[in-house]
């Protein structure tokens, strides 16, 4: 439902107030019984008669005034109110843009269903009456007035966001609530987002206290105002109670204006809201249309207020047609297609025409704009003229109606603004030495000191206190979660974790849990014996270990040694820790090509050949002083698979054809594995030759399982663990050992069958994967895919070893060749670990019991890891078995056992400790929103194969709605329904949530294909916090002014932050975008691209050219480092507005409504704050 079309509601929770009629509402045009009429789902495609005069279909909408929330630092409450105006040009949706459609049933369908089959409304909600309301029933009479009504110029300071006047004395919660006297100083404050219309007419109470000034943007506008009930002939701002704007002056509060005020209507015939909430009276209604609708300059002039309404246009034509959008018509738009269009026709991919309504499904907008038509930005001037309206209204057939009303974004909580605050307060060091403190969030560069609990770096939790009792972690329902990185790589200037060697008698560890020795072990008796801090049992300390303790009772020797001092840690393991009890050989590296003919015409067997000429002499080393240990050797396959012997006595490689796949088996021990600097001249005679060989090949069949089985048989004969590079480019439909059918079908998406396309389609990967593991031998997969591969299937292999999946579709070696290169040149050069094992323990009272990520397990406890590299997570779900102690606090052990690339066997250990609270408060005062969400996406990618994507959206929303109302119930001050408060930590976990909904894997739009959902699935499942945070939020930064090191600070994601006269750099951890505005200044194109026009700039270029000018140097710094930040290499496509590859681009403006249905952010919000409602009610 959306802010446009209220609901109107008879109090905050529906109950009838004593001393006011309940108002009947006739049935409507559409027939509907009164007085509840259904719910109709998001927007209607449907339009009702013309109203009676004097209606406005669309709810009038308070402004809103904003109050500073004394003696608070929790919470954000956020206006739902006030609205924002599209161009007065286009013809006024009458149901209001479409609410939202994210929930809707079926194949994607974009707007709401037919009025023919209603949805059934939610159990607990409020009259709604889309279209006209029969106004001619009985209206309850209301007060003429609760006290003095303010004078005009009170009204004027107010409207104008300057507050002069006096007010009356304030109250704890800011403006629009007033608790009894008794009432204790709210715990939370910032975001109320707002209340219904608090009839506050006068100036809003000066604090007493000092507020704190929260974030910038959003202290400025409303937020989301949701179903509070609109007064009746008069409209007032909602209140919005947040810690006032940082120019505040203490003690000082302000108000903003939000846009012209509404059309004062009758929209409402319900009554007001008790008096009890309102802290100031509204005036009599006969003053109503005395307010001078005072605009902020940015906003259309407001015209014809006063007067009726004239009709909507004939209901003859429904504003969008609801359904996916044509697939011929658009481009690719997942992130895994967006840099590879299919070659084909140049005119293949024609933007759609303009059409008078919007083909996709997007609901009315104007250039991505949701609401208040902001002024156009300097050099914007709003849609573009001859635009093909891909997400707007359709020109006006009828004069100019008057504006509608929309939340204004800028008055919602903002990404961006969390972000440049938190970077702001961040000077010093985050030390890790207190419990519980939560640290800088990953969007902020910030130096780490290890002083006993492991980095952020390495671990982040969901919540740095934990809620001591099951129940209380029932009722909150904020998950309990580790994300864990445990070969995380550390910038230069933080000290990577020291080495410990005890010695033969191998790491200390307690005798009953068996954690590691860390700090939270207490010495006793003199230092002879210590008490676990995971299960309190006493061990004996061995006799070359003991140390005399201070007074303190701290060893003497604490500081010297890192197990007792430090967070992370490595001991080096003995031989007990070994496989067989016997020391591990160096790991080896096998490439295996595809030499198929998709693979040879496409150049990657080439590029591939060339590239490892070079490549050999990077494999990872722990020295860089000396030649690396790991050995590699080389496979090529198509049906039959080819062995080399390129032992270093040979003269010429030599070949050996295994043609029964049936029966894989290695056909040579001595020479397939060999030291690359022993054989380096066999190896590159091997490599010329390659692509000689297989030049002429008319082989199109490949098989899969055999080539990896080849692998694993390979690195059993030399007993030894490892890695398989594979590169491979289509489905195995050869006859062989996993052989593989298309099963692609677009029918099922969006029926409860879809979660089959993302299951294994054979069992024969899984148990292959099962032997790898054992093996410690790791796949990682390279696709080269023109058509459907299987991923999911294909994925099993390479995701249960630890290992990682590439994907280059439509791959052409001019275009694709730096991206995959440099893909190849990080995984083959990484830091790895092999053949790992990972346990975490917990101290009494919590448990690990589910785990996320690229792992194998064959038991509740042990994560299996055939290779670890530095880039990937696991996600740890914690749950209560006992109470936990808010003195003792909670403590987590991560101890990963692996092979390091030089053969040593080692033990690194990561300790975490965190707080515990028995009051909500002290948990929501201390979550991290980005792991939360980073939880949260891998649960719900995770849930796909066994539940259909609709239900895994529902019940995200719906726990997300659990989180916030019970943060509502228990921790916010009292105060009206209308506002949605949120806490202040957790105040961007709408927009991040609704990030994760509209994500291509949740509600694909009609061109990602099965295949790019299943490497999305795959890929996200071992992203860390930093990487998902991107992935679900892009960066979004402005090219203006490129000065000293600092970078520009980003905008909002959305279409209407874009100035038609700029150029911005979009980053989604997967791509780079370079959109250049139709009317970006000269200077700046020469600049940048070498060219003065718009025109001249090639969109094709993946490149920027290097020009000796500063701009131009430092924007290549830019996008470098942005590269150098991410484990997949971005490819940069250059975008011109207006051009066909906008709509990919438009895909990450994730805080606008997108073409596969996702609500924009507004609407969500609204959303999101009717499902709070109904669960508060």
């Amino acid at each position: 439902m959306n802010v446009n079309q209220q609901t109107p509601m008879a109090s905050p929770y529906g109950q009838p107030q004593p001393g006011y009629g309940q108002p009947s509402y006739a049935p409507l045009g559409g027939g509907y019984p009164a007085p509840y009429a259904p719910y109709n789902g998001p927007a209607s495609a449907y339009q009702h008669g013309a109203p009676p005069q004097g209606y406005s279909p669309y709810a009038s909408f308070p402004s809103k005034a904003v109050a500073a929330n004394p003696v608070s630092d929790l919470s954000s409450p956020v206006d739902l109110g006030p609205a924002r105006a599209p161009p007065t040009s286009a013809p006024p949706a009458v149901s209001s843009s479409q609410g939202y459609s994210q929930y809707s049933q079926g194949d994607i369908q974009n707007g709401p269903p037919p009025v023919a089959q209603p949805m059934q409304r939610p159990a607990v909600s409020q009259p709604y009456t889309p279209g006209a309301m029969n106004l001619s029933g009985p209206h309850p009479s209301y007060p003429q007035q609760y006290a003095v009504p303010p004078s005009m110029q009170q009204v004027t300071n107010q409207m104008t966001g300057m507050q002069i006047g006096p007010g009356p004395p304030p109250t704890p919660a800011g403006p629009g609530y007033a608790p009894p006297l008794t009432s204790q100083p709210p715990i939370s404050a910032a975001y109320s987002v707002a209340a219904p219309p608090s009839y506050t007419q006068g100036p809003p109470p000066v604090s007493a206290d000092p507020p704190q000034p929260p974030p910038h943007s959003e202290a400025g506008g409303p937020q989301p105002y949701y179903g509070g009930p609109p007064p009746p002939q008069q409209t007032f701002p909602p209140s919005f109670s947040s810690a006032g704007p940082p120019s505040q002056a203490p003690g000082q509060q302000q108000s903003f204006p939000s846009g012209p005020p509404p059309v004062p209507q009758s929209t409402y015939t319900g009554p007001p809201p008790p008096t009890a909430q309102t802290s100031f009276p509204p005036p009599p209604s006969s003053q109503a249309s005395s307010f001078p609708p005072t605009a902020p300059p940015s906003t259309a002039p407001p015209a014809q207020y006063p007067g009726p309404m004239p009709p909507p246009g004939p209901p003859s034509q429904p504003p969008f047609q609801s359904g996916p959008p044509p697939q011929s018509q658009l481009p690719p738009t997942s992130m895994a297609q967006a840099n590879h269009l299919p070659p084909g026709p140049p005119g293949a991919m024609q933007q759609p025409p303009p059409q008078s309504g919007m083909q996709g499904g997007y609901p009315p907008q104007q250039n991505g704009a949701f609401g208040q038509v902001r002024g156009p930005q300097p050099g914007y001037a709003g849609q573009y003229p001859g635009q093909p309206s891909y997400g707007g209204p359709a020109p006006a057939p009828a004069p100019a109606a008057p504006s509608q009303k929309r939340l204004d974004p800028d008055s919602i909580p903002s990404p961006i603004q969390v972000i440049e605050d938190d970077k702001a307060k961040t000077s010093e060091p985050f030390t890790t030495g207190v419990r519980g403190q939560a640290p800088p969030l990953v969007t902020t560069n910030f130096q780490v000191k290890d002083q006993g609990n492991a980095s952020p770096r390495f671990v982040r939790c969901t919540a740095y206190n934990m809620p001591c009792t099951a129940d209380m972690a029932r009722q909150s329902q904020v998950p309990m979660a580790a994300v864990i990185k445990p070969l995380a790589t550390l910038p230069p200037d933080e000290t990577p974790p020291y080495i410990v060697d005890h010695g033969e008698g191998g790491p200390i560890r307690c005798n009953r849990c068996k954690a590691y020795m860390c700090p939270y072990m207490q010495f006793i008796e003199g230092g002879r014996r210590f008490q676990c801090g995971f299960c309190s049992c006493v061990t004996d300390v061995p006799p070359h270990y003991f140390q005399h303790l201070d007074h303190t009772g701290k060893r003497v020797d604490c500081y010297d040694r890192p197990e007792l001092s430090a967070g992370s840690y490595e001991f080096l393991a003995t031989v007990d820790y070994c496989k067989n009890n016997k020391l591990p050989q160096p790991p080896a590296y096998i490439f295996l090509i595809d030499v198929s003919y998709n693979a040879v015409k496409s150049g990657m067997v080439n590029i591939v050949c060339q590239e490892l000429k070079t490549l050999l002499d990077y494999l990872p080393r722990e020295n860089p002083d000396t030649d690396s240990v790991v050995r590699v050797g080389f496979i090529t396959y198509n049906k039959v698979l080819h062995f080399y012997n390129v032992k270093s006595s040979l003269a010429q490689p030599q070949m050996l054809v295994v043609s029964d796949v049936s029966d894989m088996f290695l056909p040579l021990l001595d020479g397939f594995l060999v030291n690359v600097s022993e054989s380096r001249v066999v190896i590159e005679s091997l490599l010329e030759q390659i692509p000689e060989m297989f030049a002429d090949t008319r082989e199109t069949e490949t098989v899969f399982g055999p080539v990896i089985q080849a692998g694993l048989e390979a690195l059993k004969a030399a007993d030894c663990a490892g890695k398989l590079f594979v590169f491979h480019t289509s489905l195995p439909i050869a006859e062989a050992p996993g052989k593989l059918k298309n099963r692609e079908d677009k029918k099922l998406v969006g029926t409860d069958k879809e979660k089959s396309l993302f299951q294994p389609q054979v069992g024969f990967y899984g148990s292959l994967a099962k032997e790898c593991v054992a093996q410690g031998c790791c796949v990682d997969l390279f696709l080269f895919p023109n058509q459907y591969v299987d991923v999911a299937t294909l994925g099993v292999v390479p995701v249960s070893t630890g290992g990682s999946i590439y994907k280059y579709t439509y791959f052409q070696a001019q275009a694709d060749c730096e991206r995959f290169l440099n893909d190849l040149r990080r995984d083959v050069q990484k830091p790895m670990g092999f053949d790992a094992v990972m346990r975490v323990r917990t101290s009494t009272g919590i448990r690990a019991t589910d785990f996320f990520g690229s792992f194998y397990m064959s038991n509740t406890t042990d994560v299996e890891l055939a290779g670890l590299d530095c880039d990937k997570t696991v996600t740890v779900e914690f749950r209560h078995d006992d109470k936990l102690s808010e003195e003792t606090g909670a403590l987590m052990q991560c101890a990963v056992l692996y092979t390091s690339c030089s053969g040593q066997r080692r033990l690194r250990v990561h300790n975490m400790a965190v707080n515990c609270c028995f009051q909500l408060a002290d948990l929501y005062r201390n979550c991290e929103t980005d792991t939360i969400i980073n939880y949260f996406s891998k649960y719900a990618y995770r849930s796909v194969l066994t539940t259909p994507t609709k239900t895994v959206r529902d019940t995200l929303v719906n726990q997300c709605a659990q989180i916030l109302s019970c943060y509502r119930k228990n921790c916010a001050s009292p105060s009206s329904a209308g506002q949605l408060i949120l806490p202040e930590c957790m105040k961007l976990l709408p927009v991040y949530l609704n990030c994760v909904l509209k994500s291509d894997m949740l509600l694909p739009g009609g061109d990602v294909s099965l295949d790019d959902r299943a490497y999305l699935r795959q890929l996200l499942s071992c992203m860390d916090v930093a990487e998902s945070h991107l992935f679900f939020y892009p960066r979004l930064l402005p090219l203006v002014k490129l000065e000293g090191d600092s970078l520009p600070v980003a905008v909002r994601n959305s279409e209407e932050r874009l100035s038609k006269g700029g150029v911005y750099l979009l980053e989604t951890g997967l791509h780079l975008f370079l959109w250049v505005g139709a009317n970006a200044q000269q200077e700046l194109l020469l600049n940048i691209f070498g060219t003065p026009t718009f025109s001249q700039i090639d969109p094709n270029m993946t490149s920027l050219p290097i020009l000796d000018n500063p701009f131009s140097q430092r924007l290549t710094e830019i996008v470098e480092s942005f590269r150098a930040q991410r484990s997949r290499y971005m490819k940069l496509m250059v975008v011109k507005q207006e051009d066909k590859a906008e709509l990919i681009f438009k895909h990450f403006l994730v805080e606008d409504k997108s073409g596969s249905g996702g609500a924009s952010y507004v609407d969500f919000l609204c959303h999101m704050h009717k499902e709070i409602r109904q669960l508060l009610s």
